[in-house]
């Protein structure tokens, strides 16, 4: 019996157009009025996705920067993962000395050395998406986002992380040619401490101390509610989500996820554009009925 639903956004709950679809949001509400806790993880910030997500009527709980925080249903933080600070600031030199744009992101905000890169990047995954934008509309587009271009540009990220307090929990590394071109920053960054590295598309990795990844942060949760791993499903697309597809009972693949997700998962989904995430829970939902009726 499935009694707590962790889904990803990117790719999974948005579609190709940084939506969440009318069926998207019924399904969450069925499964949330047939007694299933809903709650969204990503590698998104806080002040990113909480806002996009209540836009829709939904009240949920959190995993955010891939388990960097997580925030239970009423908003209370649970759980806090920073990066070490010395090692952060090493990761940053590092990542300028071979000429990486990348972004810092903090529990409050997310930090850019150059917002012109940063719309370009998204513009670049959006073309991805949507292979009938061109780059220019792409552009456009990106920079009209409030999401994209609410982040705090800053002079340099060595004044940022001198400042008292600050704690980092997620660096975001992007680089329009693809995973290959990461291979060798991240065995750098590896020596340079255990940390946990991921990806959320085909552009970006992403740091987080090591503690936090989904799938942790997910059986956490989960255990904090009383819940055993087989009453939990996760719904992912990316290698992010993998740590908690392979964690959770039952976990679920969106059609338009990576193979490597594929192969985990317990059960293969429609794609973001299909609704994927409302077939998924429609299932586990008519899983849970026959599983009661059963009983």
């Amino acid at each position: 019996m499935i009694k707590l639903i962790a889904c990803d956004l990117d790719g999974t709950l948005l579609n190709s157009s940084m939506e969440v679809s009318s069926a998207n949001v019924q399904a969450i509400k069925r499964a949330q009025e047939n007694g299933i806790e809903f709650m969204v993880a990503s590698g998104r910030a806080p002040h990113e996705s909480q806002p996009m997500i209540q836009e829709y009527g939904i009240q949920c709980g959190y995993i955010n920067l891939n388990g960097g925080l997580v925030f239970d249903t009423e908003g209370n933080l649970i759980v806090k993962n920073p990066i070490d600070l010395d090692v952060a600031k090493k990761i940053c030199r590092l990542l300028k000395k071979e000429n990486f744009y990348f972004e810092v992101v903090t529990g409050d905000h997310v930090y850019s050395d150059d917002l012109s890169k940063r719309i370009t990047n998204v513009a670049h995954l959006m073309v991805e998406l949507n292979p009938q934008l061109t780059f220019k509309e792409a552009v456009l587009v990106s920079a009209s986002k409030p999401a994209i271009v609410s982040i705090q540009q800053v002079p340099s990220y060595e004044d940022l992380l001198a400042e008292p307090g600050v704690e980092v929990m997620k660096i975001l590394v992007f680089d329009s040619r693809g995973q290959w071109a990461f291979t060798d920053v991240i065995k750098e960054i590896n020596a340079l401490a255990d940390l946990s590295i991921t990806s959320s598309a085909a552009d970006n990795i992403e740091i987080n101390a090591k503690s936090a990844q989904k799938g942790q942060s997910l059986m956490d949760y989960a255990a904090a509610k009383g819940l055993k791993p087989e009453e939990v499903a996760a719904i992912g697309d990316n290698l992010n989500d993998e740590s908690m597809i392979v964690a959770a009972g039952t976990g679920v693949a969106m059609g338009n996820g990576v193979p490597q997700i594929k192969k985990v998962a317990s059960f293969v989904t429609k794609t973001n554009n299909e609704d994927g995430v409302a077939w998924a829970i429609d299932k586990i939902i008519a899983d849970n009925a026959k599983e009661q009726a059963g009983a």
